[in-house]
């Protein structure tokens, strides 16, 4: 198996636009949830606390909210064909990328100094066309003879 062969692969693996969520963003995560034969969207709002992989067809990010009194954490492939969508609420400053410390805070502590973006620029990602490769002149062959 060759490099360029795997690479085809993955990239054939990936969506056409991903929204750039950062840590620390506050995101809504669109999800497919298939219960019997029945298909529904799920939406999970909170705080990334972890991104990894970006670039790459398993680029992850981890999503931390608090339920009822209890932190639920879920790790979400951002190019999974069960996530429909990500939308960024809220963005916040933060100066690392995995913010593990936030599980041991609740209340003030927990909560991280917002930063203003451009929410719509930011969620309305420009879908790119998939382009085809052109064959060189010298390759083609005429069968019009």
């Amino acid at each position: 198996m060759s490099f360029a062969l795997i690479q085809k692969v993955n990239d054939a693996q990936k969506k056409a636009a991903v929204v750039d969520a950062r840590s620390g963003d506050t995101v809504r995560v669109h999800q497919k949830i298939k219960e019997g034969n029945k298909e529904r969207i799920q939406v999970f709002e909170g705080v990334v606390i972890r991104t990894d992989n970006k670039g790459q067809h398993t680029s992850r990010i981890t999503v931390r909210k608090v339920a009822s009194g209890v932190g639920v954490e879920k790790s979400f492939l951002l190019h999974s064909p069960l996530v429909e969508k990500v939308e960024i609420v809220r963005r916040a400053k933060v100066r690392r990328n995995f913010l593990s410390y936030l599980r041991t805070r609740s209340g003030k502590s927990a909560r991280l100094t917002a930063v203003n973006f451009d929410r719509e620029a930011v969620n309305n990602v420009a879908v790119k066309e998939p382009v085809a490769e052109e064959v060189p002149a010298e390759e083609k062959t005429d069968d019009a003879k």
